[in-house]
C-alpha cells in the first residue's frame, strides 16, 4: 500500500480580507480571536454577523466528516481522509484537535501563525477543549496574539428556550446538549472576557468592542516603518 500524501495546507495562499485593520502611522501583527459558546448561545449566529464587515479572516477548520450538502471544501472546512488528518496531527500541523461524534477537526496551525505575521487578524470559532489546547500553546506568537471569548446564556432556561426555537433536535438531543452546556459554562473563567449573551444586535455590539479594544493596545503597535 502506498504512502498518504497528505494535502499542502501549508501552501494554501493568504486571505486578504477586504478592509484592513491596521491603524494608520502603526503596524500591528494580527490578533488571534478564539470564540467559544455552548451549542445553541449564537456563536455561529454572531461569527455570520461578524463576516460582512471582512476585517479579518475566518480560519477555516479541518475534518474528516464527509461533506454535507452544499459545502464546499475550502470554504465550509478542508476535508481530509482520515489517513491524511492524522498524518497531519503526527507533523503537529494543527494548534488544536478534537474527536466528535467519530470525526476529527483540527484548527491548521500554518494558516494561522501566516495570516498573524502579515497582520491579518484571524477568527475561530472552537469549543472549551479546544479553546485550552490553544491557550496552552508555547508559541510565542499564538500567546501574544490570543484573544478568547466566551458567550455565555445569561440562564440554562434561556439556552432551552433557544434550542426549542431551533427546531433540529429531539427532546433527548436538547437534553444532552444543556448537560453539555453546563459543564461549558462552568468554564467561562478560563477566558479573558466573557459576554453574557442578548439579542444578536448586542452580542455583535459587545464582540466588536472587545476588537476594537484589543486592535488599539499600546503592547500590540509598531511604528509603520518608510
Amino acid at each position: 500500500m502506498s504512502a498518504v500524501v497528505p494535502p499542502r495546507l501549508r501552501e494554501i495562499p493568504l486571505t486578504l480580507p477586504a478592509r484592513s485593520a491596521q491603524p494608520p502611522g502603526f503596524f500591528r501583527r494580527g490578533i488571534f480571536f478564539v470564540l467559544s459558546a455552548p451549542s445553541g448561545a449564537g456563536k455561529s449566529t454572531l461569527r455570520e454577523n461578524l463576516r460582512p464587515k471582512s476585517d479579518f479572516i475566518y480560519s477555516v477548520s479541518c475534518t474528516t466528516r464527509p461533506p454535507r450538502p452544499g459545502e464546499e471544501d475550502g470554504v465550509d472546512y478542508h476535508f481530509l481522509t482520515r489517513p491524511e488528518f492524522e498524518a497531519h496531527a503526527e507533523r503537529g500541523d494543527f494548534l488544536e484537535t478534537a474527536e466528535v461524534h467519530g470525526n476529527r477537526y483540527g484548527t491548521p496551525r500554518e494558516l494561522v501563525l501566516r495570516h498573524l505575521e502579515a497582520g491579518i487578524d484571524v477568527l475561530v470559532d472552537i469549543d472549551v477543549q479546544g479553546a485550552a489546547q490553544i491557550r496552552a500553546s508555547t508559541d510565542p506568537l499564538i500567546r501574544d496574539a490570543l484573544t478568547d471569548v466566551f458567550i455565555m446564556p445569561p440562564s440554562l432556561d434561556e439556552l432551552r428556550r433557544r434550542l426549542l426555537k431551533r427546531g433540529s433536535e429531539t427532546e433527548a438531543q436538547i437534553e444532552r446538549r444543556l448537560r453539555n452546556a453546563a459543564t461549558e459554562m462552568e468554564r467561562w473563567r478560563e477566558y479573558r472576557y466573557t459576554i453574557i449573551s442578548g439579542t444578536m444586535e448586542e452580542d455583535l455590539q459587545k464582540f466588536r468592542a472587545i476588537m476594537k479594544a484589543e486592535r488599539y493596545r499600546s503592547d500590540r503597535l509598531l511604528p509603520a516603518k518608510g
